[in-house]
């Protein structure tokens, strides 16, 4: 059988940074790990809880500085203003639940905004999730990002994955298609890659984009 290895983590220090940049030593590093998964999941409720889930996060960079106790989150969105709020209050709010969250520590978050919300592969799997949740045929789903993916002329590749009991068959089965080249195997090719779960009246249907973007011959890392 094949042995499958996660696209981006297998770039890891090649061609992609980790999203959470940090150092620690092995006594805070379980400690550190465990409240970055909680900060992620306690922004995106937190978005969930005010109605504005569909700002387009598509990726949440922790950054660290024990010295002076300070946490640096910096959150990319297609629609920062959303998160922002009028006049800043859902981004105020936002930071004072944080810094109960974390304690005795001082909290930065900077919204940066994503202009080509169609070469991330997180963003293309959203809408993908919210049209089969609105019981759209797959196939029909399936055309609607190609298209999207077609408007960007820099991208080379997509393949898309849908499993699981499609348009309420009795049987799950796997369907996928591929435009252009997704080389997976090679470490220079910057893959875009994201994995949701939409659930449908039928059960969960399990889907995966990767985006093949373009080849980086040369990487610095800061």
């Amino acid at each position: 059988m094949g042995h499958k290895t996660h696209p981006l983590g297998f770039r890891l220090g090649i061609i992609e940074e980790d999203r959470s940049l940090w150092y620690s030593g092995t006594s805070s590093y379980m400690t550190f790990l465990k409240e970055d998964y909680l900060i992620r999941e306690f922004i995106l409720k937190f978005l969930i809880s005010n109605n504005i889930a569909s700002s387009g996060i598509t990726n949440i960079i922790i950054k660290r500085n024990e010295q002076k106790k300070k946490v640096y989150i910096e959150i990319q969105a297609v629609v920062p203003g959303r998160i922002v709020g009028k006049s800043g209050s859902i981004l105020r709010a936002l930071d004072k639940k944080l810094i109960t969250l974390l304690k005795n520590k001082k909290v930065l978050v900077n919204i940066v905004e994503v202009k080509k919300p169609y070469t991330e592969a997180t963003i293309l799997v959203d809408i993908l999730v919210k049209k089969l949740e609105e019981r759209i045929s797959f196939r029909r789903c399936i055309r609607e990002i190609l298209q999207r993916y077609r408007t960007d002329a820099e991208l080379r590749g997509i393949k898309i994955q849908i499993a699981g009991r499609l348009n309420g068959a009795e049987i799950a089965r796997t369907e996928w298609v591929r435009e252009g080249r997704v080389p997976l195997q090679t470490l220079r090719a910057d893959i875009g890659y994201c994995y949701k779960t939409a659930q449908t009246a039928y059960g969960i249907l399990g889907i995966k984009i990767w985006l093949f973007k373009n080849e980086v011959l040369t990487k610095t890392f800061i």
